[in-house]
């Protein structure tokens, strides 16, 4: 009898460890593997959001910059990492939209390789011309842009960009053309001195030049205005239906890790987005907190595949 009451209780006793043990998570640090560089708008972002899970899980969440090549340096390392919810990755409209589009190969496969968390926060661009620039509104670029047949500009951040593909996709739209001029950079300081007339970009980096009159917005590029520039229209209002590009940042995990631990880090990023410290310092870089169901992001990142499919085929972008 005494046997037996003591295997019973050694059982009852293990069980009780591996329910602890299951539970436990998390109990180390976790790491966010963010693939651009520090202080640039993605970072921006998943610091302040890290501070956040840090207070609601308990454990201290990082954020660690692997920059190159395009972000695939990062987004190949997080696909490579161990799936125990520890190492998690922001996936975003390069790495998990535009870059499956438009590049021959990867060293990661997004479907594949990595799954859902949650949304957190997306972002439009803003179509920008020089103030000698004469349209005033989207009919009148577009005008001008035809009018032009090829002989005007735009400054691009490179070929596959998230502001490169919204020119694509309105050019394609619209059925005018326009010169692209490559930069490292973003190109707005030579917007700004006239140097090329027009480009997209982000709408945060751009919210001070046209407040300032160094530049005049056209058009934003999301499907409604955006609260920091309820007087600009949107491209669809403006005479493209359907038309809709927003950069986004949101977070996923390498395939592999367990439901429940997806679950436990879905309903803090869920808490932490929808926070007012977090909506507060968001809105002040122009980004709209946007958390998700699992579900619900990777639908969204399946429509987001196939839109930029569609463009980079029929634009006949390809890159190496």
């Amino acid at each position: 009898m005494k046997k037996t009451a003591f295997r019973l209780l050694a059982m009852l006793l293990l069980s009780t460890i591996g329910l602890a043990h299951g539970q436990a998570f998390p109990n180390r640090p976790i790491v966010i593997i963010v693939p651009f560089g520090a202080g640039g708008g993605s970072d921006n972002i998943f610091r302040p959001l890290a501070e956040k899970l840090t207070q609601l899980l308990g454990q201290q969440v990082l954020v660690e910059n692997k920059t190159g090549a395009g972000g695939n340096i990062g987004a190949t390392a997080a696909a490579r990492a161990a799936p125990d919810g520890y190492t998690l990755f922001n996936c975003n409209i390069a790495s998990h939209g535009i870059g499956p589009a438009v590049y021959k190969k990867l060293p990661y496969d997004p479907a594949r390789d990595f799954v859902p968390v949650s949304m957190v926060a997306t972002v439009p661009n803003v179509l920008v011309v020089n103030p000698s620039v004469p349209a005033r509104n989207l009919p009148e670029f577009i005008a001008w842009a035809k009018a032009g047949a090829g002989r005007h500009s735009y400054a691009s951040p490179g070929l596959g960009t998230s502001p490169d593909m919204a020119m694509e996709l309105l050019k394609i739209s619209a059925n005018f053309d326009l010169t692209r001029v490559p930069y490292k950079g973003r190109g707005l300081l030579d917007v700004i001195a006239g140097h090329v007339p027009t480009m997209f970009g982000s709408l945060g980096e751009n919210i001070g030049p046209i407040g300032s009159g160094q530049t005049r917005a056209i058009a934003v590029t999301s499907r409604k205005r955006h609260p920091a520039l309820p007087n600009v229209p949107t491209i669809d209002e403006s005479g493209v239906p359907g038309y809709e590009v927003i950069s986004w940042n949101h977070l996923c995990a390498p395939t592999g890790v367990p439901e429940n631990i997806l679950d436990t880090l879905n309903a803090a990023v869920v808490k932490a987005v929808n926070s007012p410290e977090i909506h507060e310092k968001f809105g002040r870089l122009g980004y709209v907190p946007e958390a998700s169901t699992r579900g619900q992001m990777a639908e969204f990142i399946e429509r987001e595949r196939a839109k930029w499919a569609n463009v980079a085929q029929t634009a006949k972008i390809s890159l190496d």
